[in-house]
């Protein structure tokens, strides 16, 4: 992945001087693309819910990754993240890789607490949120710029905000769990 983010030089103008501006907009981009399976299942419903899966089941007799995550989730993040990336002047490609790498990383966690036999939805602070916002970190580091400094504090921000806005998204009806 890293390859493909060296080249995109549009994202080469938010190296440092704007490192607080490139944390907000990245926090951006992972909000993006972990909301947008829950926007996208508030909407669609049952529609188009299957299973990434497709009800695999792993050498330990436990599902591969679990009924929640599902093709139409993945689409939806990666879809959302790269037009926000779009919109927000990070460009279309940084978008496609920190959404999909981003899934990646929410698919590695779910993979995990299954095999800790986990219920899927089971919440597991830190492994739901560190590999989801590390992961397209590390992957588009070169190409942003990103320092150490920056990407610490992306994912600490990322951890923060997803422990304190999954309780107010789940009063809002938003979220199915509180966490």
């Amino acid at each position: 992945m890293i390859s493909l983010c060296q080249c995109m030089d549009h994202a080469a103008g938010k190296i440092r001087g704007e490192s607080d501006m490139l944390v907000l907009e990245l926090l951006i981009l992972l909000a993006l693309s972990n909301g947008a399976p829950v926007i996208a299942r508030n909407i669609l419903e049952d529609q188009f819910s299957w299973p990434v899966d497709a009800g695999v089941r792993f050498i330990d007799g436990q599902p591969l990754f679990g009924s929640a995550k599902t093709i139409r989730g993945l689409v939806f993040a990666v879809v959302f993240t790269t037009l926000g990336a779009l919109i927000i002047g990070l460009g279309w490609k940084i978008g496609l890789v920190v959404g999909i790498v981003s899934m990646s990383g929410d698919l590695f966690s779910s993979f995990i607490k299954r095999r800790f036999k986990m219920p899927a939805s089971s919440r597991a602070v830190g492994l739901d949120q560190i590999p989801e916002s590390l992961f397209p970190l590390l992957a588009c580091q070169q190409a942003l710029g990103l320092g150490v400094s920056e990407i610490l504090a992306v994912v600490v921000l990322f951890l923060l905000g997803s422990v304190i806005l999954s309780p107010v998204f789940h009063k809002l009806n938003i979220r199915k769990h509180p966490y």
